[in-house]
């Protein structure tokens, strides 16, 4: 029975996605989907230019940017974070310079 099955399967052709589309799109009754003709030479690397821009600039255009007060606040704890240490830094180095001078004398 199975062996039967078997035998009435056709082998199924490879197909690249561009006709795939094109089949729907003929039996939707749509145009069919031409291909895009690749720039050459210095146009290639032009065209590779504007493609980084144009997707530099939707990246931009995703991005959620914090409040002022947000902005403020965060700098706030930046600037506290630095003070301390700056602070903790220099009375470290302060602390070893006294250890060294007691241990040398």
């Amino acid at each position: 029975m199975i062996g039967k099955m078997l035998e009435k399967l056709k082998p199924v052709k490879k197909t690249d996605k561009k006709s795939v589309k094109n089949l729907k799109a003929t039996k939707l009754g749509k145009k069919a989907v031409l291909p895009k003709k690749e720039p050459k030479g210095a146009l290639k690397i032009l065209f590779a230019i504007g493609g980084y821009f144009k997707g530099a600039w939707i990246e931009l255009r995703q991005v959620r940017w914090t409040t002022r007060k947000a902005t403020w606040s965060l700098t706030l704890a930046v600037i506290l974070f630095t003070a301390f240490f700056f602070l903790l830094i220099l009375l470290l180095d302060f602390g070893f310079k006294e250890l060294f001078n007691l241990i040398l004398k």
